[in-house]
């Protein structure tokens, strides 16, 4: 199946008949594949960039995409530069304090810890593991008797790894899986899956209802009519749950 594409400039989402309103901005990270990320070709694509579009083709809605840095994400929400975060976000109880949430497009899938081979899985508790701030592996570190590093993106987690800063870092088992498997050995899995948070989902301020109630709609139809299974299955393969 053919991947949307989206260029940096402005993405503008148009379904035929669209609502005259204001533009909804879609706010994401564009650094953490599949769910979001910028291809060879300075576009973003992924899951749900995908999923965003069609959400707002069926609901009629005039959408665009807006890149900022995961540290700010929900702070830009709350202050207006956007109007939906779908940036893999998962539904925690202490982020449903500041936003809302519509229903999770993503069923709770495994957080893993990875490592250099060779590395004894006690570090997973007295060691050093490298976490994205703000996330909710942060907290389960936060949480355990090892020492966060924490990084404002991604990338810098992996390579505290591999530059031997970190003993392991704790991140989604589909975000590190790639890195796993093209190590050629170098990196491996340690310890046991984590299941944090519940799902992954479309982060809305709290003042507004009829927004995320028209996402959480066309969620919960494309749950029902299989689609939101098919695009899992196109970006994370049978890697991860499916509704």
């Amino acid at each position: 199946m053919k991947k949307t594409a989206l260029t940096l400039a402005a993405f503008a989402v148009m379904a035929s008949g669209a609502m005259a309103q204001d533009v909804v901005r879609i706010g994401t990270e564009g650094a953490y594949p599949p769910w979001n990320f910028i291809n060879d070709n300075n576009e973003i694509v992924g899951f749900e960039i995908d999923l965003g579009n069609e959400i707002c083709r069926r609901a009629e809605l005039n959408c665009e995409w807006v890149l900022n840095d995961w540290d700010t994400i929900i702070p830009n929400l709350v202050s207006g530069n956007y109007d939906v975060i779908m940036a893999g976000m998962s539904i925690t109880e202490a982020r449903a304090e500041v936003i809302s949430f519509s229903e999770n497009y993503l069923p709770s899938d495994p957080s893993a810890y990875m490592a250099l081979a060779g590395t004894d899985e006690s570090v997973i508790e007295g060691g050093v593991i490298a976490v994205q701030s703000n996330t909710v592996q942060a907290g389960l570190v936060a949480d355990s008797d090892a020492d966060g590093m924490e990084f404002p993106t991604p990338d810098e987690t992996i390579s505290a790894v591999r530059n031997q800063e970190a003993d392991a870092v704790l991140a989604d088992k589909n975000f590190l899986a790639p890195y796993v498997a093209d190590s050629g050995g170098e990196l491996v899995f340690i310890g046991e899956d984590l299941y944090p948070g519940e799902g992954t989902g479309a982060g809305f301020r709290q003042s507004d209802n009829e927004l995320r109630e028209t996402f959480t709609a066309i969620i919960m139809e494309m749950r029902e009519d299989g689609s939101i299974n098919a695009l899992i299955e196109e970006w994370f393969g049978d890697g991860i749950a499916q509704f």
